[in-house]
């Protein structure tokens, strides 16, 4: 098959977005911004064997390539329109395209996303999504707006997906029903975009954590200028990390990632719309912490042996 070919059979989706004026088939794409709105742009690569092993299932590939980027739109507090794909084969196999757009389209679909564009050549299998959304001008949210006083608080559960990798790569061994509970979870993340309207309505600043929550916290508390005090004693698990000694499932959850989940700060003040509104969504949220003063740094009461550096590409 030629790229033409390829781009045609599997990715040339028609789009009944209104938005949308000129899609997939021209030297670009053309979008409406409706009055109000501003436009948010985020991009992410992804790299058999780096951020994905090379015997993960084509259907989760093309499902997470999107989530991801999905997940940054939440963050932002921006709702996701629009995305392009650029992907790179090492060869034409026709059984694993089919699987990968299958994946991809089920979220796009799921979502109500526009596939508008992208490109695709020959080498290392690689995946990289840019994806644009909307947010309601002056609701945006960002990393750099956290405060003195605000509770720092995180959606779901943490370290299943570093969990599933564990299990995996065969470092890991749990009962089936919790293994593939923690393998679904690293394959099909769940960009949390129910949480968007109480976010740009409440909250001060927000971050998805997919370096890990150290890493994440980090960046936030940089960014914000704040200091983050965590307490190892409230991190969130599933039931199936439970079943891990402490010191394991504490490892996971603070610098596993590849969770998605959202870590962001309140303002003390709103702590009791927390419980009112994620109960509704049928949704764990957990308050890990404070900010405590106006100066960068992140401590975790117990768990002080911690490092708070996260995945870096470039060190590993």
């Amino acid at each position: 098959m030629s790229e033409f070919e390829i781009i045609k059979r599997y990715f040339h989706w028609e789009s009944r977005d209104p938005t949308v004026v000129v899609g997939n088939g021209d030297d670009g794409a053309l979008v409406q911004v409706p009055a109000g709105f501003e436009l948010a742009v985020a991009v992410d690569t992804s790299n058999s064997g780096v951020h994905f092993p090379s015997t993960t299932p084509a259907h989760a590939v093309g499902y997470k390539s999107l989530a991801v980027n999905i997940s940054d739109m939440a963050a932002m507090g921006a709702t996701a329109r629009w995305f392009t794909l650029s992907l790179s084969l090492p060869e034409v196999d026709e059984a694993w395209l089919r699987d990968f757009s299958s994946g991809l389209k089920s979220l796009a679909e799921s979502e109500h996303l526009s596939l508008i564009g992208g490109d695709t050549t020959r080498g290392p299998l690689s995946i990289s999504v840019q994806i644009l959304g909307l947010v309601p001008q002056g609701t945006r949210l960002l990393r750099l707006n956290a405060q003195v006083g605000d509770v720092v608080c995180v959606t779901g559960f943490l370290g299943d997906a570093a969990a599933g990798l564990a299990l995996v790569q065969e470092r890991l061994s749990l009962p089936e029903a919790e293994a593939q509970y923690c393998i679904k979870r690293l394959n099909y993340p769940s960009a949390r975009t129910v949480v968007v309207d109480f976010l740009i309505q409440h909250a001060h600043a927000c971050i998805d954590i997919s370096d890990g929550l150290l890493s994440e916290a980090w960046h936030l508390a940089r960014q914000s200028g704040v200091t983050i005090e965590l307490d190892a004693n409230s991190l969130p698990y599933s039931p199936a990390l439970k079943l891990l000694p402490l010191e394991q499932r504490q490892a996971f959850a603070l610098t596993g990632g590849d969770d998605y989940e959202l870590l962001f700060t309140l303002p003390a003040e709103k702590i009791g719309l927390l419980d009112q509104y994620f109960s509704q969504i049928h949704l764990p949220v957990t308050i890990l912490g404070l900010i405590k003063e106006a100066k960068p740094a992140v401590r975790v009461r117990g768990a002080e042996n911690f490092q708070t550096s996260g995945y870096d590409h470039f060190k590993y």
